[in-house]
């Protein structure tokens, strides 16, 4: 039988070699090619023409014994920086060492072994790479390496040997020594940034000065620790501010022509930087016809400039009592993409027509050119509605006020009748002299010229979000998914222990709000809103849309801060894709849009390290307040019972610190979780979550923000199941001071933790009580805790039988 040669098989094309190299998890040689597509060995020439070309074109790169892979590709094994964790608390990095200009690629780290040591964020471990595709590595940690020289912030103080240095961190309970050649010229009382020295197994380490910070009661000062702490980036690059520089105004050209139209603005009294204008009329027809113009940042700011690197790694602005950290340089931020009043601006604005229910029936976006009529503060709106108009308001009452009022209260109905998520929680604000001290903490004020802006930026949010669909564009979405089930869990257990029912099976916002609504004007109103909030889900950016939960939206993007927020800009580069309105350089790219989902994951990150940052400002400013006030007494209430103690918010201030179980009395206390109280054997005393209660200020530290009080009184207010307690006020013993403060409300300072959405359809952090999160099901079991001489979390922790 005669043998017939093999037919050759055909030649692939560049676009199939280059998708086979693309899709390998590793690196691809001629043989892998030659035995993928079937060549005979005289074929193989032709391969390495294309191969040549691949590499030619930038395509592919060439790496180890002539083999090819895709442009920045990880090798084998690699270095990994252990960067954080993702939303199911999975360790994440990235390559210790990335010169490449398009994002590095996102590493998920698989559990450790046990034989290794444990890893955590910050940490650099030898990985085993294993490409999974879309940019992503599974990485098998081989080795954790030696860790450069750890940096510690802290408070140089007078010891009996000399200067040591004491940690800003309450995590961090050890204090540090510095010998008298390595201060750096710092003396006592100055802030300074130090690097651990190697040695000394026994005893306190040694620390070695590098950056004198100022000192501790100096201006700024508070806000430069959480700055230092978080690693927030302060400074510009000088391209960047050459660019911002060089801004100048923008010319009408194509624009839509807004100038006429009486654009307003309504900000804080201390605001700067104006990104959004309102304006609204009656349509004819029982409805409204309103305007949101943001400023055009795009026009500014486009990819890949000095002034966009900037700005994608800040990820947002900063706010801070004192100052602000904004995400682009003043002559933008405060200048060219602030609208100011009666100058002309260039702005991305959207028309919306909403009938008399306040439905939106459609809505258009154009580029213009606007002048803002007035720069008003809430105050003076507030105040223009209740009918005390002042010089600059009164001229504008019935041709801008009323009319956004109308439209606002059209916008209400409407949010209502969806039924988004209520919950009531007041947030703080620190007051500070001209001289940086701290006047006093007050509630925020929630008032209706607030909601009206709300309102008007949630509408402008979901029109961006539903136009990027039309248009088939990407999408940059907020999204706020359901409550997870085992946070769900326990919420419900804890609602029952105070007469609450939560249903079963999938819920709404209303289910919330419903269960809110029986508190309402009670002394449980503040613990029912801080437990249902704990028990959300964090709102994060990706480009998948998952709706938006708290607002009872299908779809919702932010559109409305370009100034302040990355996210939003991305948004406006998509919509001027989309829309055709600009310049390819301030339109979305194609590349920026392939890497939406790593971006989203930054942005999100540094979105939570300014809430940190702030939530940390905000603690010390506070404790710092009440330094002065140590043996008054206070009215608080529980907000977190734990195994050690219990945590208490203070009433006036809402300063949040810890009363230790050391000093509740001499019985033995059993922690029962599931009830979430502390209760005696004897059950004659117990002490509640949400009980209102007395308590003494022991200690209050600015160095750490953290706080220690003292019962004195529990003057109950949560429902006992029908257990009869026998309240007393808790019997004075002497107590040792603790040398630091540690602890936090949940017993955890990563602040990865669900947040309520503010004004302008962004999320703000509110108080550490208001962020703890309810987590994890409740096992009913009981511990009990022995109070001998342990003392609070920073010294030795109580025992457990």
């Amino acid at each position: 039988m005669t043998k017939h040669p093999r037919k050759p098989a055909p030649l692939p094309s560049k676009a199939q070699v280059l998708e086979f190299i693309q899709d390998s998890p590793g690196r691809v040689g001629k043989r892998e090619l030659a035995r993928a597509f079937n060549l005979s060995a005289d074929q193989r020439p032709f391969l390495r023409q294309i191969m040549k070309e691949l590499e030619q074109d930038g395509k592919v790169q060439r790496g180890h014994k002539r083999t090819l892979h895709r442009p920045g590709a990880l090798p084998d094994v690699a270095v990994i920086q252990v960067t954080g964790t993702d939303e199911h608390g999975e360790l994440i990095g990235r390559p210790f060492t990335w010169t490449e200009d398009s994002p590095p690629p996102r590493v998920f780290l698989q559990p450790v072994r046990r034989d290794l040591p444990s890893v955590g964020v910050g940490d650099r471990v030898l990985c085993k790479m294993q490409f999974t595709g879309n940019n992503q590595y599974q990485a098998r940690v081989l080795k954790k390496l030696v860790e450069a020289p750890a940096r510690v912030l802290g408070l140089l103080e007078v010891g009996t040997n000399g200067l040591f240095l004491r940690p800003t961190d309450r995590r961090d309970r050890q204090d540090y020594v510095v010998a008298r050649g390595d201060t750096g010229g710092a003396e006592a009382g100055e802030l300074v940034e130090a690097e651990v020295l190697p040695g000394r197994a026994h005893g306190l380490r040694q620390v070695r000065v590098l950056d004198r910070l100022g000192s501790l009661t100096a201006p700024k000062a508070v806000s430069l620790i959480a700055i230092h702490a978080q690693g927030i980036p302060t400074e510009f690059t000088q391209g960047a501010l050459d660019q911002a520089e060089a801004a100048g105004p923008v010319p009408l050209g194509t624009r839509e022509d807004l100038r006429e139209i009486p654009l307003v603005t309504i900000d804080g009294e201390d605001a700067r930087d104006f990104d959004d204008a309102v304006w609204a009329e009656p349509d004819g027809n029982g409805g409204w016809h309103a305007i949101v113009a943001i400023a055009d940042v795009a026009h500014y700011v486009y990819t890949g400039s000095p002034l966009d690197k900037c700005a994608y790694e800040r990820g947002n602005s900063v706010y801070f009592p004192d100052r602000v950290v904004p995400m682009l340089p003043e002559a933008l931020s405060n200048g060219w993409c602030s609208l100011r009043p009666h100058e002309e601006r260039g702005c991305l604005a959207v028309h919306m027509w909403f009938d008399a229910k306040g439905n939106k029936t459609r809505h258009r976006f154009v580029r213009g050119l606007m002048r803002s009529a007035a720069r008003l503060t809430y105050t003076q709106v507030q105040n223009a509605l209740d009918g005390r108009a002042d010089d600059t308001t009164g001229p504008l009452v019935d041709s801008v006020i009323t009319p956004l009022f109308g439209c606002y209260q059209a916008l209400r109905s409407a949010r209502n009748h969806r039924g988004a998520l209520e919950i009531e929680i007041a947030e703080r604000k620190v007051v500070l002299a001209d001289d940086g001290s701290v006047v006093g903490i007050v509630p925020r004020p929630s008032w209706d010229s607030h909601k009206l802006i709300e309102e008007l930026m949630i509408a402008a949010n979901v029109c961006a979000a539903e136009t990027l669909e039309e248009r088939q564009q990407p999408c940059m979405y907020r999204v706020h998914d359901e409550p997870p089930m085992e946070r769900l869990e326990a919420l419900r257990s804890f609602l029952q222990t105070i007469n609450l029912n939560l249903p079963t099976g999938a819920l709404r916002p209303q289910n919330f709000n419903t269960v809110i609504s029986k508190v309402r004007g009670t002394s449980q109103e503040h613990l029912v809103n801080t437990v249902i909030l704990r028990s959300q889900s964090q709102a994060i950016y990706t480009p998948e849309n998952r709706g938006h939960f708290g607002l009872g939206l299908r779809r919702y993007a932010h559109f409305t801060s370009p100034i302040r927020r990355y996210s939003d800009l991305l948004v406006h580069r998509a919509l001027i894709r989309g829309l055709g309105f600009g310049t390819p350089q301030e339109a979305l790219t194609s590349e920026q849009a392939a890497d939406f989902e790593l971006i989203g994951e930054h942005i999100s990150q540094t979105e939570r390290r300014a809430a940190l940052a702030e939530r940390d400002v905000i603690e010390r400013y506070t404790a710092l307040y009440l330094s002065e006030r140590i043996g008054a007494e206070f009215a608080g209430r529980v907000t977190s019972v734990t195994r050690f103690g219990l945590f208490v918010e203070l009433e006036d201030s809402g300063a949040s610190g810890l009363i230790p179980i050391s000093s509740l009395g001499t019985e033995f206390f059993v922690h029962d979780e599931a009830n979430h109280r502390l209760v005696t054997r004897s059950q004659r005393t117990i002490h509640q979550l949400g009980d209102a209660v007395i308590v003494r200020l022991r200690q209050a530290d600015p160095v750490t923000g953290g706080m220690l009080f003292e019962m004195k009184a529990n003057l109950g207010g949560a429902p006992r199941d029908g257990w009869k307690a026998d309240l007393k006020p808790a019997p004075e013993r002497p107590q040792r001071p603790p040398r630091s403060i540690t602890g936090t409300a949940d017993g955890d300072d990563s602040g990865d933790s669900a947040v309520a959405d503010s004004a302008d359809g962004g999320f703000r952090p509110g108080s550490r009580s208001s962020r703890k999160r309810i987590s994890g099901e409740p096992s009913g079991r009981s511990k009990t805790v022995r109070i001998g001489r342990s003392g609070p979390p920073g010294g030795k922790k109580p025992r457990r039988r």
